[in-house]
């Protein structure tokens, strides 16, 4: 199973090592419309409208990140953490060595009200991030 941490942990991984990789899985319109870590590279593992796992993920990910990432810390990243730590076991399943699903997401957990950002997560954490 991949490890996971915080995103302030997270951030503190980036920081550090200079070879790390934050690969935001989610969608293109979340990763532009609802915002995204500064730096952070978007491959998605699902798409709208069917949702269904992308077959060619890992695929995309080596084509884009080049055969070295395999060997890099690779930070997965969606609004909850649920599909980054599907894409994250999905890249140690095919010989990505250090996978680290980033717990929370970018939105965070739903609190009370079913709202997203009031909790937790990678912007309710005042990381850096940005909108397209």
């Amino acid at each position: 199973m991949a490890e996971e941490v915080t995103p302030k942990q997270a951030w503190k991984i980036l920081r550090d090592d200079a070879g790390a990789i934050l690969l935001d899985v989610r969608s293109k319109v979340e990763f532009d419309y609802v915002g995204h870590p500064v730096g952070a590279v978007n491959i998605p593992l699902q798409e709208p409208p069917y949702w269904q796992i992308d077959p060619d993920f890992v695929g995309k990910v080596i084509n884009r990140l080049g055969a070295a990432s395999r060997d890099v810390p690779i930070l997965t990243l969606c609004r909850s953490g649920a599909r980054s730590m599907t894409a994250a076991e999905l890249l140690e399943a095919t010989g990505f060595k250090r996978t680290i699903n980033i717990a929370e997401g970018f939105e965070g957990d739903k609190d009370g009200n079913h709202h997203r950002g009031n909790l937790n997560g990678w912007r309710f954490h005042g990381l850096p991030w940005e909108q397209t």
